[in-house]
């Protein structure tokens, strides 16, 4: 870990208490929002704030809404003072005059987002906030323009710089571990003994991102096997007899899952500076492994094979490695990117398409989602800049020979 980064580990270790303030709102929640920006001192403002956040999390559904409607047309920019602002800078472009020009260019409410996130617990309460946001504005677009506010702050509130990578055991205490059985999203753990199979054994690791202002809550997590060989089925990697192996045996790191945990922190990526920091973390500890590779879902894959006219349950297996492969590298969305969205993740950060597996997730969800099909994609250390570099500028895909051969083929005419 960098200095920065042991500095802020250290908050771990104790609980962070928020500043003592009255739980009861003096006056309506507008006002109360008004106030908090006219105030100079912060102790005051930070009573306030934190009277501000009592009040939003005692509101139902309509009072939200009525909230963020308050947001919207009270607290946006002032149009005739950004235009006066810019007229004096565009006459006398002095320090003075930028400054007043950017102040005015930016909305109230992202000031008041600010002013809120002082008290210890208020940056989760405010992820907490966005979450609501996101779900409300489905019914009322008018309410997205506030969630550009939240956006641009959580980029930097949530900056890489600032999070904390924290290995998960069977040793890590009982919260946390009930938080990662809750929100792992792509193989589903259903007991504690299928936890501790993930956690405790020396072939298995966990990694997640905390950050310093919400220590019990993990941000996003992966889950690693350590194993000799490239899996080409989630059974392997999960099945409650198979051999675990001496961690120093291992030649391959194997990303298995990994779950974004705030639904109100939806469009910060973390996901790219977590694998690159678990890879380099797992590189020091086992300088044996030299794989870093994925076992990822395809969860467009059914859908997009059933809109090209494929019956999952009549093709067959050497047509579906074919048709996979077809949809890795050929399927886009309008604006030229893969339509699988586990796919732009892992290629955006550098991967590769390695290879394509049938009967890779034997599940209700693997076969729901794509007929029990996943994918390896290679992390190669040496080549993942210019790969990323090839994605981001020209929607490039890098693909291992065999997968773009795959799928070049023609599909077979013996459907089941």
């Amino acid at each position: 870990m960098t200095i920065l980064g042991d500095l802020l580990s250290t908050l771990f270790e104790r609980r962070l208490t928020p500043y003592a303030y009255s739980e009861k709102a003096d006056g309506p929640i507008e006002e109360l929002c008004h106030e908090l920006l006219s105030q100079k001192g912060n102790i005051l403002g930070l009573t306030i704030a934190g009277k501000i956040l009592a009040s939003y999390d005692q509101m139902s559904d309509p009072k939200k809404i009525a909230f963020f409607n308050f947001l919207v047309t009270e607290m946006d920019i002032n149009i005739d003072e950004i235009q006066a602002r810019l007229s004096a800078y565009d006459v006398d472009r002095s320090r003075d005059n930028l400054t007043k020009y950017l102040s005015s260019s930016e909305t109230k409410r992202r000031e008041l987002f600010r002013r809120l996130n002082q008290d210890a617990s208020a940056t989760g309460r405010l992820v907490a906030m966005r979450e609501d946001l996101m779900r409300l504005a489905k019914s009322k677009p008018e309410l997205q323009t506030v969630d550009l506010d939240f956006q641009q702050l959580f980029r930097s509130w949530f900056n890489n710089g600032f999070l904390v990578l924290r290995p998960i055991s069977w040793a890590s205490p009982a919260d946390i571990l009930e938080k990662i059985i809750a929100y792992e999203a792509v193989h589903a753990i259903d007991t504690w003994e299928e936890l501790r199979r993930r956690l405790e054994p020396s072939d298995r690791r966990c990694f997640a991102y905390f950050h310093p202002s919400m220590p019990d809550e993990p941000l996003i997590f992966v889950e690693v096997a350590l194993m000799e060989v490239i899996p080409n089925s989630i059974q392997s990697v999960l099945a409650e007899t198979r051999d675990i192996i001496p961690f120093e045996s291992a030649k391959t790191a194997v990303f298995y899952s990994i779950s974004n945990c705030q639904k109100g922190l939806a469009g910060i990526s973390f996901g790219n500076a977590l694998i690159k920091n678990v890879a380099a973390e797992l590189a020091r500890e086992i300088p044996n492994i030299k794989t870093f590779v994925t076992l990822s879902p395809m969860p467009k894959f059914a859908s997009w094979a059933s809109e090209e006219g494929h019956n999952g349950d009549q093709i067959s297996e050497e047509n579906l490695r074919k048709l996979a492969a077809k949809y890795l590298i050929n399927a886009k969305r309008p604006d030229g990117m893969p339509v699988d969205p586990v796919a732009r993740f892992h290629l955006n950060n550098g991967a590769l398409v390695h290879a394509v597996h049938t009967s890779a997730d034997t599940s209700p969800q693997g076969q729901k989602q794509s007929f029990g099909v996943m994918v390896n994609y290679a992390y190669e250390l040496k080549n993942a800049s210019k790969n990323h570099e090839n994605f981001a500028a020209n929607a490039n895909i890098a693909a291992a020979k065999t997968v773009k051969a795959l799928a070049k083929s023609k599909l077979a005419l013996n459907e089941k």
